[in-house]
């Protein structure tokens, strides 16, 4: 068995509107040690993330503490929405969701994103069998990989999730193949 563990980032800086640069908080810098106190009994053997900082650094605690190196993922970055920040986006978002081709001008439908998260989920499951890995990732880019092995997984769940940073999904894979999926609320576990 696989077993993987995304990460949500912790809570970002939503002044800073670029999406690579957006730092965590100091709630979210705090908060990121919830998600290191869950994986530390878990043998993780590698760590993965998206090259986005929030995420880079909400696992970078925990590799730090496991003595182990973050390689940075391209395809595990969040969707791009658009050049522009979105003001109204919880109508944004449920729009995207009813429809997963919807998109702005210079933006990613739902269909990308999960496109590009599943063909580097794929890979890595191809090259590291039967490991532990952690994925630092985001919210919208994470739901839809829940969607793709669990399509009942919508809007409704998405928005319900939408706050909870740090997030955890644990996903036990058998080959390619899903066979469990987990989620974690790190605020609910007591470390």
């Amino acid at each position: 068995m696989t077993e993987v563990y995304f990460i949500r980032h912790a809570e970002p800086n939503y002044e800073n509107h670029d999406d690579r640069t957006r730092e965590l908080t100091q709630k979210g810098l705090k908060d990121r040690v919830l998600a290191t106190q869950y994986l530390m009994d878990k043998d993780i053997q590698l760590v993965f993330s998206s090259p986005f900082k929030r995420a880079v650094d909400t696992v970078a605690d925990f590799a730090d503490r496991a003595g182990l190196p973050v390689e940075l993922i391209e395809d595990f970055r969040e969707r791009r929405i658009e050049s522009v920040w979105i003001e109204d986006y919880s109508a944004f978002a449920r729009r995207q969701w009813s429809d997963f081709s919807y998109k702005f001008s210079d933006g990613e439908c739902l269909k990308e994103v999960q496109e590009r998260n599943i063909r580097a989920l794929t890979q890595l499951l191809q090259n590291y069998p039967d490991r532990h890995i952690v994925v630092g990732s985001h919210g919208t880019a994470l739901s839809t990989i829940i969607n793709y092995y669990d399509p009942t997984f919508q809007y409704d769940d998405f928005e319900r999730i939408r706050t909870v940073m740090p997030w955890i999904v644990h996903f036990s894979f058998d080959g390619l193949q899903c066979v469990r999926i987990e989620k974690v609320n790190p605020f609910m576990t007591g470390g």
